[in-house]
Formats: C-alpha cells, sequence, structure tokens
C-alpha cells in the first residue's frame, strides 16, 4: 500500500477527529503512506465520480480504504469495484438511511457549515450503491462499538460476518478511543 484514502461520515469533513488521528499517525509513524482525505459532497452522485476520480488517478499507487459510518459504505462499495482492502468503523451498512429524516429539508456540514438539501433521488441513488453481500471478506477489517447510538453495531457484524472484526463494549458512535487502533488498521491495510 503506498496510498490510503480515508472516506469521512456524512455531513462531517477532512477536520474529523479520525481522520487527522489518521493523517497526524501517518505522518509520524509512516510517512511513505500517501493520505487522502476528500471532502466528499453529500450527494450520492457526486460522491461516488469523486472516489472513483481519485482511485482511477493513482492507478501506480496501490490504495487501500479507510471510512467511517457513511464513509464506511462508500469504502465498501469501492472495494467491492477496486478490490481493495477497507477498514470501517462504525460504517453505515444499508443505503435506505436518508429517507424520511434527511431528505427536502436543509442539512449543514458539521465542520464547514455548508448547507444542502437531498432528494428522494439522492436516497434512491444510495440504496442503490448498497453493497448487498461481501465478495471478498480478507479485504475488510470492522472495527465497531455496541454503544454506537447512531448506528446499530449488529447489522454491521452481521453483513460483515466471515470478516476480521474488532466489536468493544460501550462506546459510541464516534468510536471512543479510535487512536488506539490506528496501528491495527494500518498494518491490516499493509498485511
Amino acid at each position: 500500500m503506498s496510498g490510503l484514502l480515508y472516506l469521512h461520515g456524512f455531513l462531517s469533513s477532512p477536520a474529523s477527529s479520525k481522520a487527522l488521528a489518521v493523517r497526524d499517525w501517518l505522518a509520524h509513524h509512516r510517512p511513505d503512506i500517501a493520505f487522502h482525505c476528500p471532502l466528499l459532497s453529500p450527494h450520492p452522485s457526486e460522491a461516488m465520480v469523486q472516489i472513483e476520480n481519485l482511485l482511477n488517478a493513482r492507478p501506480a499507487e496501490r490504495m487501500s480504504l479507510m471510512g467511517s459510518s457513511l464513509g464506511g459504505f462508500w469504502a465498501t462499495w469501492a472495494a467491492e469495484r477496486y478490490d481493495l482492502r477497507a477498514v470501517l468503523i462504525n460504517p453505515l451498512t444499508h443505503g435506505d438511511i436518508l429517507e424520511p429524516d434527511y431528505v427536502d429539508r436543509p442539512l449543514a456540514n458539521y465542520h464547514t457549515g455548508d448547507t444542502c438539501v437531498l432528494t428522494a433521488a439522492d436516497a434512491a441513488l444510495l440504496r442503490a450503491a448498497e453493497v448487498s453481500s461481501i465478495a471478498r471478506p480478507d479485504n475488510y477489517l470492522l472495527l465497531a462499538q455496541e454503544g454506537d447510538e447512531t448506528l446499530d453495531y449488529r447489522l454491521a457484524v452481521a453483513k460483515y460476518a466471515g470478516c476480521r472484526q474488532i466489536i468493544e463494549r460501550g462506546g459510541s458512535h464516534g468510536f471512543d478511543g479510535f487512536e488506539r487502533h490506528i496501528p491495527t488498521a494500518i498494518e491490516f491495510l499493509t498485511g
């Protein structure tokens, strides 16, 4: 692996605490690994193009993926399409998450303050992008905490059955103490 594509969660950004922790850890411990973390569009059609463009622009650079929440959903989508390794942190597992709570109402990015309005077409595209079954379980490491207040960790445990999993009691959707797992995650991605 010579590059890591970190995919942040819904309405988040490259300024998320986990993205910054990974970036800083790589700079200190593995400067040979290029870190990429684009500001993903909340619109699925745009996010998919962003991810594909980034992966296709680096054919000589063997990329791995890391994604949190919706970023984990996108990491799974990309890992299956490009046969890449991925670390998933409290990932979104099903593409039906947008309706009804997030459609046709203004949503603000937690870090940038930028607003968007998602449509029923966005929700349909996210559902269509869902990976229904994992073809290459050896490509995945799942990190999940039972105390995730946003997503049911049991859905991730079931979806990624057969994949390497680290499941912790307690915690939160932000994955408490994530930093202590970065060395394990990078070892998995480079192994």
